[in-house]
């Protein structure tokens, strides 16, 4: 839990880091977004596998099947992720970094859950 809370902090300031650049040079912040979710996905990816569940594959195949699947669960937080910045920059006119620092602690959690029980479960022998 500590090893995903300390990564998932750096994949935070990812996020954070590229979509407030982004969002400074005055692109759009859906757009912003997706770019900001696809890079911070692949560091989450690296050292969740790596680094918090210790994640060990011996095919090519299975590689591919986890990383489509974490891939896959991401990008179901990702919709969460548009919605709540829709609803709280468009809508509601909340400045975009505070909007995007409450959407991540949000998204972080479901995250969690997803790689703990979906990805990188521990398979029994």
């Amino acid at each position: 839990m500590i090893a995903y809370i300390f990564f998932g902090g750096v994949t935070t300031l990812v996020n954070l880091g590229v979509f407030a650049g982004l969002d400074g040079l005055h692109w759009n912040y859906q757009l912003a977004n997706v770019i900001a979710w696809f890079l911070s996905v692949l560091v989450a990816y690296l050292t969740n596998k790596v680094w918090v569940f210790s994640s060990h594959y011996t095919t090519v195949k299975a590689f591919i099947v986890e990383f489509l699947e974490f891939y896959f669960f991401r990008a179901l937080t990702l919709i969460i992720d548009i919605i709540i910045l829709y609803i709280g920059i468009s809508l509601l006119h909340w400045n975009a970094l505070v909007v995007k620092l409450i959407d991540n602690v949000l998204v972080v959690i479901v995250n969690y859950v997803f790689s703990k029980w979906y990805i990188f479960k521990t398979v029994k022998k």
